[in-house]
């Protein structure tokens, strides 16, 4: 399963990438049909986050440690400081890793939406222990 990231180079540069996250595919009742299965790992946190309606623009920034944000309504827009942009509908999810360095801007849609914030322990992308 692809999971975008965003993430800052060692410079502070922000960019975006895409990892795997591992799956298997497993039959969870004998009349449905079989879906992809992520391992289960820890988190050390989870928020909700409700952006208010009109909330337009928020400048660059950083996250304070890394994120993996589910978006189940509303949609943003990301740029990396190198000028890419990518737009994130609802439904999506995206690993904030830009901890340090120039961040990024973040351009949310016109209606309110809600956030969920979850913080992975120890890297989303990398294999549980």
């Amino acid at each position: 399963m692809k999971c975008l990231r965003i993430y800052a180079t060692p410079d502070g540069a922000s960019h975006f990438d895409e990892v795997e996250l591992p799956t298997t595919t497993r039959s969870v009742h004998r009349v449905a049909v079989p879906f992809e299965v992520s391992a289960s790992r820890q988190a050390s946190r989870v928020r909700l986050t409700r952006i208010p309606a009109g909330m337009g623009e928020v400048a660059w920034h950083t996250v304070p440690d890394p994120v993996l944000t589910v978006r189940p309504d509303g949609s943003v827009e990301y740029e990396t400081s190198d000028g890419e942009v990518r737009h994130v509908r609802a439904g999506s999810f995206v690993l904030v890793e830009d901890i340090h360095g120039k961040g990024r801007p973040s351009r949310y849609s016109a209606k309110a939406q809600t956030v969920i914030w979850i913080s992975p322990p120890n890297g989303l992308h990398r294999r549980p222990s």
